[in-house]
């Protein structure tokens, strides 16, 4: 909705202004099926397109052209692992310049510990605190993109500057909250290499 606003704005100020959309999943379109799909009854892929289609895709694309620009490679010739670390963040693996798999889903909530979203999460834990703590899915929803990651693991802020000090005095919160960020991350650069089959570059923004 933001966005519409924005081109409805930019309509009225500028009519005769040509206009182009890019949606930040198109760069993961061409993941194989096996790297897109749920396991879950397929009906919900065909009837409500229930798929993970990754985000940062324009980040990605960009990024993975700088690499073979900067490394004097042919990106039709390269395996990379890319990193896009920030308040929301991913991994993708990019082979031959395409993505083949990444960490993000249906939504942005899935894969990475973020800023104050929980990455990957047993779903079942739905059920359970809305019938032990009483909530409802979406205050459970609202809970786990704006209120986890780091911030709710540290109890203390999103903002990884603010954390490291932190932890370097001590604060308990600030130092398990970092170290599930680096543990996670650590764990996908491991299943994206399996994703590229090789690793010519593994990438950090």
């Amino acid at each position: 909705p933001a966005h519409i606003l924005g081109i409805q704005a930019a309509q009225q100020a500028f009519p005769e202004l040509p206009q182009v959309a890019v949606f930040d999943t198109a760069f993961h379109q061409t993941m194989p099926p096996h790297a897109y799909h749920y396991a879950i009854p397929s009906t919900l892929y065909t009837r409500y397109g229930v798929r993970r289609y990754g985000a940062h895709g324009t980040s990605y694309r960009y990024v993975a052209q700088e690499t073979a620009a900067f490394l004097r490679r042919d990106i039709n010739e390269m395996s990379m692992v890319i990193a896009h670390l920030g308040n929301g963040a991913s991994i993708t693996a990019v082979k031959n310049g395409r993505s083949q798999d990444t960490s993000m889903g249906l939504t942005p909530l899935e894969g990475l510990v973020m800023g104050t979203r929980c990455g990957d999460i047993d779903p079942s834990i739905f059920s359970f605190l809305a019938a032990n703590a009483k909530m409802s899915i979406d205050e459970i929803t609202e809970m786990l993109n704006k209120e986890s990651g780091m911030l709710g693991l540290s109890n203390l802020s999103n903002d990884c500057r603010m954390l490291e000090e932190a932890a370097a005095n001590g604060h308990k919160g600030a130092e398990l909250a970092l170290d599930v960020f680096a543990y996670r991350l650590a764990k996908y650069v491991g299943g994206m290499m399996v994703a590229c089959g090789s690793l010519d570059a593994l990438v950090f923004t």
